[in-house]
């Protein structure tokens, strides 16, 4: 036998003495778990729900969401074993939660990326009691009764908490928090006028189009073809500002890269199809997708402007 042949032999031998190689070539041979942040009927749940139908052909197994509360759905993912059978669909507000208060996980050491799922724009929205038509128009309404105004938000951390701060310190006014448990009851304070104004996701479309709500502009960096005619808050009178919110999909950490990869093309599979883009754009949220590197420089950048965010603005509780 020549020296080659052996070479090849061994090569071959070794993979498929390799446990994680020989993992990697059966997997999945059971149920896929969606662990979703959040209740049923949020956004978590529907992200889940809709990347499980698509998921579960591909895999060539059943996949199942399972609705826990934020705190929890994390810590039952971080605690999984790191073999695929056990994903997070969260927000952003994973990575961004940590800056504002106190977690039970480390968003980079416990989790591998797999994939961003969506983006969305959050909508400026005030009560039409609230004579303000512009950005402008509210900063000065803002500026002129410091501590009057107020505006509602569901998770500590998420996407609209994180854009109201923003707001605050990049326009220097000072605006109150109303902290809710979701955004279901927020919405309705806001449109009963118990509240003022709220960066809020799709569900505030309807009470636009009724005229219970007066939409002022898109957190995004550009305008959202989702909302045609709203302009920007940069344009229309915070040069810089820029929030949205992401759904993404992460596993444990140490999952094995053959099966995070698995996991990531048969998610860009599902994303790419027309009926989910549709599913999504009803939603008011845009597909990505792309790989778990992506995912993580994402993160990775969202991390360091938050975090001088919240320094800055001095936003971390005592």
């Amino acid at each position: 036998m020549t020296r080659t042949c052996l070479s090849v032999l061994l090569s071959c031998g070794s993979l498929l003495l390799n446990p994680v190689w020989v993992y990697a070539q059966t997997y999945p041979v059971k149920p896929v778990r969606i662990v979703a942040a959040g209740s049923a009927g949020g956004g978590g749940d529907f992200v889940a729900r809709v990347l499980a139908a698509g998921l579960s052909p591909g895999l060539g197994q059943p996949v199942v969401v399972d609705n826990r509360p934020a705190v929890i759905a994390t810590e039952t993912v971080a605690k999984a074993p790191p073999d695929g059978y056990t994903i997070l669909v969260f927000s952003n507000s994973l990575w961004m939660a940590p800056f504002l208060e106190d977690v039970t996980y480390d968003p980079v050491r416990d989790f591998s990326p797999i994939a961003v799922s969506n983006r969305a724009p959050n909508i400026l929205v005030v009560h039409p009691s609230i004579p303000a038509k512009s950005v402008k128009e509210l900063i000065s309404i803002a500026k002129a009764k410091p501590g009057t105004l107020d505006y509602a938000t569901a998770e500590t951390g998420g996407s609209a908490h994180l854009a109201g701060e923003l707001f605050k310190a990049m326009a220097g006014v000072n605006i109150v928090r109303i902290p809710y448990k979701s955004t279901t009851p927020a919405l309705t304070e806001l449109i009963a006028g118990q509240v003022h104004m709220m960066f809020g996701n799709a569900s505030v479309a309807p009470a636009i189009k009724s005229g219970r709500l007066r939409a002022l502009a898109v957190s995004t960096a550009e305008p959202s073809a989702l909302y045609p005619g709203l302009p920007t808050v940069a344009a229309a009178g915070l040069p810089g500002f820029e929030s949205s919110s992401i759904h993404v999909v992460f596993a444990p950490a140490k999952t094995p890269a053959a099966v995070i990869s698995r996991l990531n093309q048969e998610i860009a599979k599902t994303l790419a199809t027309a009926d989910v883009k549709e599913k999504f754009a009803n939603f008011g949220a845009e597909t990505v997708g792309g790989t778990p590197d992506i995912l993580a420089a994402t993160m990775k950048s969202e991390m360091a402007r938050v975090g001088k965010l919240v320094k800055d603005a001095g936003l971390r509780a005592n």
